[in-house]
């Protein structure tokens, strides 16, 4: 069933002809992730080598994956919302570690430089958390608003739109530049971030809990940057 497609590299134009069956499993392991029950499996028949990929969670999953040695704060937060033929998903959860991970992909092509999508994502998840926060007067105690940063440390999240016509920057497509899509992460985000955050109190309060630590810690290694120049 379905197309069998033979193929070689061509020494004359490639520099390197050898297939790497990790770099190639990694990729199969991310389009397996971001397409919900689709079984993709590989074989290298040279060392004999295979692997099986098949996620029913989708990015759920692969925000599991990518805090599998981490502990967590909290069940992943999954949201999906569709408009004007974008289809967009996003999946997100904190752990205790300080530094983010955040994966984009527009049309399953993992966009490294980010682009409009993960601008709209950063931004509207800081001013979210910030309102829920001060809504709950759960900062009363900061002497600073925390920052995008801030906000962001620990976090591991995976951001997958499907779109028409994408238009992407420079050749390699590693960078999303539909401007309308930054809007729709935007409102998608402020909505059900809000609607999770306020549906599950216990999960929020930790990661509020961690964000303020972050800002203090934040403001504590300013300030002694600022004492050392003295």
């Amino acid at each position: 069933r379905g197309t069998l497609v033979w193929f070689k590299p061509d020494a004359t134009i490639f520099e390197t002809t050898d297939f790497q069956f990790d770099l190639l499993s990694q990729r199969l392991r991310e389009l397996a992730f971001l397409n919900a029950g689709l079984k993709i499996s590989i074989t290298d028949e040279r060392s004999q080598k295979s692997h099986v990929f098949e996620f029913q969670g989708g990015i759920v999953s692969f925000v599991e994956f990518l805090n599998k040695s981490k502990n967590v704060l909290q069940s992943p937060v999954f949201f999906k919302a569709e408009k004007d033929g974008v289809a967009l998903e996003i999946a997100m959860q904190w752990n205790d570690a300080y530094d983010e991970r955040i994966y984009t992909f527009a049309n399953n092509i993992n966009t490294h430089e980010g682009g409009s999508h993960l601008v709209g994502f950063k931004s509207a998840l800081t001013r979210t958390i910030n309102g829920y926060a001060e809504r709950g007067g759960l900062w009363k105690d900061l002497k600073e608003t925390p920052t995008g940063e801030d906000a962001r440390e620990g976090l591991a999240a995976v951001i997958s739109i499907k779109l028409p016509t994408p238009q992407f920057e420079g050749q390699t497509k590693t960078k999303l530049g539909n401007s309308e899509v930054k809007g729709l992460v935007e409102q998608m985000v402020n909505e059900q971030l809000f609607t999770w955050l306020e549906e599950n109190p216990t999960g929020a309060k930790k990661i509020v809990a961690k964000i303020g630590d972050a800002t203090r810690a934040r403001i504590a290694a300013r300030k002694a940057r600022e004492t050392v120049r003295r």
